[in-house]
């Protein structure tokens, strides 16, 4: 299959809260396409970020897609309303879920793109059989819910062997990365198979625009 286009999607948790509208702005006027939205229940991971009400009030603001990241247990309850208040992508961790085919085909009843989460210590095995069903496999490169880690560089070979299976069904499926990619190292990460960066603090902070200019220098 022909390489699928890199895609640069800023997370939402590291924007300034005080002037979000105004930094979602900025990321438009980058041509930026993908909104990463973390949601933390203090329950799977141990952080708590926001829910519903911040997506329901930025959605007003932007067409840009919603690529929702539920960190949460028991998604399954929660993707109705998620799919409802505007979030275009959900993606739900493969370990949160006790059905997770029942819940990637709840996510699709929804009208919302169907992904699916892997911690680094997960293998690609439990996702293989419902690959055409996803529109992505987000690929953790580290630990969800806890900052400041280090990227966790042998999750590159998982990424690797994702997209090669991928490729050889044939099928239309994004692999995005998640956790401490930065300029250093999306290059080696997009080498792997990857083409759905999320990036946090490597935008937000400094100089937004000039980091966004950046990275896409890096994936074209």
């Amino acid at each position: 299959m022909e390489e699928k286009i890199s895609k640069l999607a800023p997370s939402i948790l590291s924007a300034d809260f005080c002037k979000l509208g105004e930094q979602i702005h900025e990321l438009e006027e980058c041509d930026i396409e993908l909104l990463h939205i973390d949601v933390m229940d203090g329950e799977f991971v141990p952080s708590i970020s926001f829910g519903m009400p911040v997506i329901k009030s930025i959605r007003k603001i932007t067409d840009m897609f919603f690529d929702v990241h539920l960190m949460i247990v028991n998604p399954i309850k929660h993707v109705e309303r998620f799919a409802g208040i505007g979030a275009d992508g959900i993606t739900v961790h493969a370990e949160a879920c006790d059905d997770l085919e029942a819940t990637i085909d709840e996510i699709r009843r929804c009208g919302a793109k169907a992904a699916v989460a892997l911690s680094p210590d997960t293998d690609i095995d439990v996702v293989l059989p419902f690959l055409d069903k996803l529109s992505m496999v987000l690929v953790m490169t580290v630990y969800p819910g806890y900052g400041g880690q280090k990227i966790v560089t042998r999750t590159f070979s998982k990424i690797a062997k994702l997209r090669s299976i991928i490729d050889e069904r044939n099928l239309s499926v994004d692999i995005e990365v998640d956790g401490g990619v930065n300029l250093q190292n999306v290059e080696e990460i997009k080498q792997a198979g990857a083409n759905v960066f999320v990036a946090g603090t490597k935008i937000f902070k400094g100089n937004v625009l000039e980091n966004i200019r950046n990275f896409k220098e890096l994936l074209k």
